[in-house]
């Protein structure tokens, strides 16, 4: 059965999960998004960094992770390096100091490489959605007026969640590349 509405709840998260994963593309400012994904070993099981540490922004290119166990901090260290965020952890005993660095042209160009990729992504995501509307659609035995109609409304939709994620992309775009 074709639902207009469930369509669009799915679109929408297609947008949301693209906006998630931007998030984890650092632009040169600070920001505890670029940690997620990161697990620590703590006591053996494998947890998201954001589940024993805080997480703050001193400085507008400074993270400061403070784990709630100091007997964490090592773990959490670990974890940072092998992540691979291209900045080197600082362990004072008591916290964990991040220092983005500047980025340079490349590394600008490399994200915004990946931001594209990321894109791509959700464009997949919602050209498989439009597909499984459609064949719900076809499915229906509807009258070739209807069937029409709804095609065509599931078309609107696929336009207009393609400009949302194109318009979030230059955006993103936008933001990595001015310095």
């Amino acid at each position: 059965m074709f639902n207009e509405n469930d369509v669009k709840v799915k679109m929408d998260k297609a947008v949301e999960a693209l906006e998630s994963k931007f998030t984890t593309v650092r632009a040169g400012r600070a920001n505890p998004n670029i940690l997620n994904g990161i697990m620590v070993d703590y006591y053996g099981t494998s947890t998201p960094i954001q589940s024993i540490a805080t997480i703050s922004v001193p400085e507008a290119r400074q993270l400061m992770i403070k784990p709630f166990d100091k007997n964490a901090l090592k773990e959490i260290e670990k974890a940072i390096y092998t992540a691979e965020l291209g900045m080197a952890p600082t362990n004072n005993g008591e916290v964990i100091i991040l220092s983005i660095p500047e980025l340079t042209e490349e590394t600008r160009k490399t994200y915004v490489k990946q931001v594209k990729d990321m894109t791509e992504e959700a464009r997949i995501a919602l050209r498989n959605i439009r597909q499984e509307a459609n064949n719900g659609i076809k499915k229906l035995e509807l009258s070739e007026d209807e069937e029409k109609v709804n095609l065509d409304k599931v078309q609107k939709l696929i336009d207009n969640y393609n400009k949302i994620v194109e318009d979030k992309f230059k955006e993103k775009e936008k933001e990595l590349l001015s310095i």
